[in-house]
């Protein structure tokens, strides 16, 4: 696929519909998605407001956000994200549209800084407490596995942890809703680069270890729908400033479509994944 045609598919299927939260850099991605379903069917109980709106997310009602007792409770990563319910009708879909849902939620927050916080919305005051990440100051954002987390949660009403290391081994979460339990199927990794696409599914989470071989991070696989220069996998995660786009542009820190290259990072210390959504239905 040429870089026109990828840019093409940018303007027409991934913009982002969280124009408030939008970057204010001038970096524009090569890469793309393209739904095979509408967006609309895909979240527009989100795009209308009827899903939930940011103060739903919160097991701390949004006047106390900031509080004192907030402060004491949750410190740095704010407040803890509640369990919410299935989305009307979504457990009757097929994977193919559980899959994409996840993954036009989470494009939803492109662009939006690399924080560790469990709520992408909750934008800490100066002066509250920070660890230091990101865009160099308390903002709105997210970090990699509360990222996953999220997004899983808002689409479909399945709760994993935002702990890296306890999702990494994960063996079923708590979902659809409060009232159910969905099993997680582990997935080994291919042998060769080659063979990511035919293993991985839309929507699986692949899991990163650092040098010293602990599990660290935490990516969106996006599969299919992904559209790149040169036809390069990619990934979709929350993650530090510095990885080079096809362009050889440095992608800002945060939420945003990266490539899954052969000598990349993600492919050279890649795990294992995981599927939460199963291949039957």
């Amino acid at each position: 696929m040429n870089y026109r045609l990828a840019l093409v598919l940018f303007s027409t299927f991934a913009l982002d519909t969280r124009a408030e939260d939008a970057p204010t850099n001038a970096y524009r991605t090569p890469y793309a998605i393209r739904y095979t379903i509408p967006e609309k069917e895909l979240i527009g109980d989100i795009l209308s407001g009827k899903r939930v709106s940011p103060k739903d997310h919160s097991l701390v009602l949004p006047d106390d956000w900031y509080s004192e007792a907030t402060r004491k409770r949750w410190g740095a990563w704010g407040p803890g994200a509640k369990h919410l319910a299935a989305p009307e009708g979504s457990e009757t879909q097929s994977a193919r549209w559980k899959r994409e849902r996840v993954v036009a939620v989470a494009m939803r927050y492109r662009g939006i800084s690399y924080q560790h916080h469990h709520l992408p919305d909750w934008e800490p005051p100066e002066g509250w407490p920070w660890k230091e990440v990101g865009r160099g100051r308390n903002a709105k954002g997210i970090d990699c596995s509360n990222f996953t987390a999220f997004v899983y949660n808002v689409a479909l009403g399945l709760k994993p942890t935002g702990d890296v290391v306890a999702q990494s081994a994960l063996e079923s979460v708590p979902g659809p809703g409060s009232d159910k339990t969905t099993k997680v199927e582990k997935i080994l990794l291919p042998k060769t680069y080659e063979e990511y696409p035919a293993v991985l599914r839309t929507g699986d989470l692949l899991f990163i270890h650092n040098d010293k071989n602990t599990i660290s991070h935490v990516v969106l696989w996006v599969g299919e729908i992904g559209r790149a220069p040169g036809e390069m996998p990619l990934i979709l995660d929350s993650t530090g400033a510095g990885r080079k786009d096809a362009n050889g542009r440095s992608i800002p820190d945060g939420v945003w479509l990266r490539p899954f290259t052969e000598n990349s990072w993600y492919h050279r210390s890649a795990v294992h994944a995981l599927r939460l959504i199963p291949d039957t239905k």
